[in-house]
């Protein structure tokens, strides 16, 4: 009497050795892609992501027509979890082929065009999912995102609860919750959702994600009953004069009374910061710690989170604000580490006239006329879209504290290689230096009528600030674009005004 021979494929998943049996006689290609599906889904688990990704791909050969969805599935899911935006951008076009009638599928599709940073795309997918299950989890979560893109919090909010509603233990959705929260300056709620985020995930989960999750909840309960970030007159329109130096917009503030320092006005800033030097002789002391990320080798950051009593620039005065103290300093940078001050992050918009170095903030700001007017999104830093070469549509971010206008590393590997010699260049930024920067000649770059017809573009290696923000960073735009013009970010109209000087 014979026996069938049997082998074992041990994937360890959250610490556990889980067998998978595989019989011998049973070798078709369906049952092999079951297999694979079967491991795949125990690495993701076990968050082996780079590992699964390869197992999934595997499990294309051969599958059936809904193999092939669980296995594009699993591979975009991965991709998205290590910031492999192209790759799970291309697995989103096969996927939405594959099953454009399925809401699960397709809300996977939304996110993954999302954190290509196609944000009006992603919402009309998550639109579509709705219309195809009113229910869905994951469509009403992304909808709720992209409405506070464009300032719609109290609508965003409705729809993130509603996600909660079908879907409690998703964790991603508690976190979202909390980014609301805090957009609205409603601390302790969103202190209470980034807790429920952290319990939800599971125990194997990476530390530095936990970590982090876990010191903002401590952050923002730091805040007690004070009413986190108050102006002292809320309604009003204060014009600030400023100075320019080498390309940075300069005024002078006072945080918490004390003496008046140099702030730069820095868009592609999430929050006020303080260089160590001048948080230590402001008497400005660490709550806890955070991450950051920015241009430079050093790529992901770790920096401390504060709180200042009052900042105080000319007319304009806010009180119990975050900051950040850019602690431990780096070195080797050819200018000491700035003060940066950013009214976007505090919900305000911002008008800078270069011409009459003039300095416009308030929460409302009078709708004036301008010679381009492009939509603009803030996730956590305001992007508007740009189109490089005719046909690559990407995100840039509105950066005053930069310099120059540069793509990322990942867009400039999605266009043709250049047919000239490669120049490298020395750029430094918030996270040190970029060894690896270099300027690109001959690109072409679209802001709605805004044409650059045959510009030189510095790439730059993004892909850390990219991954900490969730979504892949097509380029910046800087001093060298918005100088010549009155720029307004409108955030209540979720619009880049530029009037030609």
């Amino acid at each position: 009497m014979g026996f069938a021979s049997r082998s074992l494929v041990f994937a360890a998943a959250a610490g556990v050795a889980v067998p998978i049996v595989i019989d011998a006689q049973s070798t078709s290609a369906t049952a092999r892609s079951e297999t694979r599906l079967q491991l795949g889904d125990l690495l993701e688990v076990d968050q082996r992501y780079w590992e699964a990704i390869r197992i999934y791909d595997l499990a294309k050969l051969g599958a059936t027509a809904e193999q092939l969805v669980r296995a594009t599935s699993g591979g975009l899911r991965s991709a998205l979890q290590v910031a492999e935006f192209t790759q799970s951008f291309n697995e989103a076009a096969v996927l939405r082929r594959l099953a454009p009638g399925d809401p699960v599928a397709m809300s996977l599709v939304g996110d993954a065009v999302w954190a290509a940073g196609l944000f009006d795309e992603a919402e009309a997918v998550y639109r579509d999912v709705l219309s195809l299950d009113p229910d869905s989890g994951g469509g009403r979560h992304g909808l709720a995102r992209s409405l506070a893109t464009r300032q719609g919090l109290e609508d965003a909010l409705d729809w993130v609860q509603a996600a909660l509603e079908v879907s409690p233990d998703e964790p991603a959705f508690h976190h979202t919750l909390g980014s609301i929260y805090r957009q609205m300056h409603r601390y302790r709620e969103a202190a209470d959702a980034y807790e429920r985020y952290v319990a939800l995930l599971p125990a194997a989960t990476n530390t530095e994600k936990a970590d982090w999750a876990r010191n903002e909840v401590q952050f923002l309960r730091s805040f007690g009953d004070r009413p986190a970030v108050q102006f002292a007159e809320p309604q009003r329109v204060h014009t600030i004069p400023f100075r320019v130096e080498r390309g940075k917009i300069i005024v002078r503030g006072r945080v918490n009374g004390r003496d008046a320092v140099d702030f730069v006005i820095d868009t592609g800033a999430e929050q006020t910061v303080l260089s160590q030097p001048v948080a230590r002789a402001l008497g400005v002391q660490p709550i806890t710690n955070t991450l950051s990320a920015g241009v430079g080798a050093v790529g992901l950051r770790g920096l401390q989170a504060s709180r200042l009593d009052s900042l105080a620039i000319g007319s304009f005065e806010v009180s119990n604000l975050p900051a950040i103290i850019k602690s431990p300093p780096l070195g080797g940078l050819p200018t000491p580490e700035a003060e940066g001050f950013s009214p976007l992050a505090l919900g305000l918009s911002v008008t800078i006239d270069y011409g009459l170095q003039q300095l416009i903030i308030g929460k409302d700001l009078p709708d004036e006329p301008a010679d381009v007017v492009l939509p603009m999104r803030q996730h956590r830093l305001a992007v508007v879209r740009g189109v490089i070469n005719d046909d690559l549509p990407r995100s840039f971010v509105v950066d005053t504290g930069g310099e120059v206008i540069s793509i990322s590393r990942g867009t400039a590997n999605l266009l043709p290689p250049l047919t000239v010699r490669q120049v490298p260049i020395k750029v430094y930024g918030t996270s040190g230096w970029d060894d690896d920067a270099y300027l690109r000649p001959g690109t072409k770059l679209a802001f709605d009528q805004l044409l650059f017809r045959n510009h030189s573009v510095v790439v730059l290696n993004l892909h850390r600030p990219s991954a900490l923000l969730g979504f892949q960073i097509g380029g910046i735009v800087g001093h060298s674009m918005l100088k010549d013009y009155r720029v307004t970010l409108d955030l209540s109209r979720s619009v880049m005004k530029l009037k030609k000087l």
